[in-house]
């Protein structure tokens, strides 16, 4: 399925580019941010935006501004949150009638959930980390997950046991406190990108799509018995 190229305006003279897929009678739109390092068109983003549309979810994926003008340094985390409520602004324009969920990859997430946590996010039902950077390499604390209290929707963490931005120990303890509205998935093996080992006796491509089966069924579990009845998307 093409995805459909769109431009966003993040505030009068700051525009960043999108990417919409839309499969048919779509039951859910993600507004998927990018990592620190790789933009909205790297292999991982593709990747993903393609399988939640066989799973039947919209993605509305997008570059931050420094990505969209090829700076190395990630945005400022005031611009980043700025550009996260555009597009998700953008999404309750474009698809109007499909509940919204919001997050991401690594720096995109935690993007999205520190804007949730300042004003909550026009239309969004609840927030998903591909693997949400907890601490820096090799210096495990809680400290960037405090804004995370803040937070009254459900959460979806996908974590791989060899993440090193995110101990087992640290993402388990702060999501036994952030208590019911939250959601721990582990993937055995996998690292910051869920990227596994030969040895582990699977390919990347089949824990993708365990990461995505985990999605799906959050959504179905957690946000489909609370969203009110919407006319289904029918492009």
């Amino acid at each position: 399925m093409a995805a459909k190229r769109i431009s966003i305006a993040v505030d009068e003279t700051v525009h960043v580019s999108g990417l919409l897929q839309n499969p048919e009678a779509a039951r859910a739109c993600f507004v998927l941010a990018h990592g620190a390092g790789a933009g909205m068109e790297h292999p991982f983003m593709v990747a993903v935006a393609a399988g939640l549309a066989v799973r039947g979810i919209a993605s509305l994926r997008y570059q931050f501004p420094s990505m969209e003008h090829q700076i190395k340094r990630p945005d400022p985390p005031q611009v980043a949150q700025a550009t996260v409520r555009a597009v998700v602004t953008r999404a309750l324009d474009l698809l109007p009638n499909v509940p919204l969920i919001a997050g991401g990859k690594s720096f995109g997430g935690r993007m999205t959930s520190q804007a949730q946590a300042k004003v909550p996010l026009p239309g969004v039902r609840g927030l998903v980390f591909f693997g949400f950077p907890l601490h820096p390499v090799g210096r495990p604390s809680q400290d960037r997950a405090q804004h995370l209290f803040q937070v009254q929707i459900p959460m979806l963490f996908l974590q791989g046991t060899r993440d090193r931005l995110a101990s087992l120990d640290e993402i388990n303890t702060v999501c036994e406190k952030l208590g019911e509205r939250t959601k721990l998935k582990i993937f055995e093996g996998a690292d910051h990108s869920f990227h596994v080992p030969a040895r582990s006796g699977k390919t990347d491509a089949q824990v993708l799509g365990e990461v995505l089966d985990a999605f799906a069924t959050w959504f179905d579990d957690f946000i489909v018995p609370t969203a009110p009845r919407l006319q289904p998307n029918m492009n």
